[in-house]
């Protein structure tokens, strides 16, 4: 399980080096917006869920010019950031709140975007819910995130050392696309990718891990230092695994998009339609 509090604290941290380390970021925000251009979408209203410093925002506002943009982030750091970055005449607006409770009225955009917001989010679950409540019926929810084969290199290299978890356990493409389901959203397409990053040494990764708020925030991690005796021998591991010594990562990119049907009645609450009432004779 995520920590929501250490997640916010390792991306305002993180929010200044962002954008020299998002590389993943930036080749799943190409597949994604990629994969929505055999759509004919016209949105009028376009919330970014965790946006980040505003890439994919940017890029939003420059193909669907007439549209609003709602940048949302956990993270005050981050959204300042985009803000800067923001040219003065664009239709955007910055939020800072959670995903699993959106601060928006229901069937409130046409579209919704999430870069790899997903491995960052405590109750996956929650998020879908409540993208179902604030999406227009027809309105499309498109996603990238990571799979169950990312970051294996990693975990075997700490599994060498302790039993404690230090990578987050991705959810696989099926259960996303029924979780999508049970939330409410229709018709779920789903696909993989894969992307291999290589590094000279570990400190190179660990310092793109740091700059891009990826380190361990799960609540069952050892909450005093680690120990250099202890981060030593995993990083051995880690280099041990190739025979030339440099690190190869494999990822595992999950994309997706659906289409909203508009919010649920809460239970007991039945919604008619006037002309649907028959007449009395």
């Amino acid at each position: 399980m995520l920590r929501q509090s250490d997640i916010q604290r390792r991306f305002d941290r993180a929010a200044p080096q962002f954008g020299d380390a998002d590389f993943v970021h930036a080749v799943t925000r190409d597949g994604l917006l990629e994969r929505l251009e055999p759509l004919l979408l016209q949105p009028a209203a376009i919330l970014d869920l965790g946006s980040a410093t505003g890439a994919t925002g940017r890029l939003l506002r420059r193909r669907f010019r007439k549209a609003h943009v709602v940048s949302l982030d956990l993270s005050h750091a981050m959204l300042h950031v985009a803000r800067k970055n923001k040219r003065w005449f664009s239709r955007a607006s910055f939020v800072q709140g959670n995903a699993n409770r959106l601060p928006f009225a229901d069937a409130s955009f046409d579209l919704v975007v999430a870069n790899q917001l997903l491995p960052f989010a405590p109750e996956p679950q929650a998020v879908f819910e409540q993208v179902a409540r604030v999406l227009r019926k027809g309105g499309v929810f498109a996603f990238a995130t990571l799979g169950p084969d990312s970051l294996r290199e990693i975990e075997r290299a700490w599994a060498a050392v302790d039993d404690r978890p230090h990578v987050t356990r991705f959810p696989d493409m099926h259960d996303i696309g029924d979780g999508l389901v049970r939330a409410g959203l229709a018709d779920p397409v789903l696909d993989v990718d894969r992307l291999g990053v290589s590094y000279e040494n570990t400190d190179r990764l660990f310092a793109d891990l740091t700059r891009s708020g990826g380190r361990n925030a799960l609540t069952g991690r050892a909450r005093g230092l680690t120990g250099r005796a202890r981060f030593e021998a995993m990083t051995d591991a880690l280099a041990a695994a190739r025979a030339d010594g440099r690190i190869r990562l494999e990822l595992e990119l999950v994309y997706g998009h659906c289409w909203g049907q508009g919010p649920k009645n809460a239970p007991g609450r039945y919604q008619v339609a006037v002309k649907d009432i028959p007449m009395r004779r």
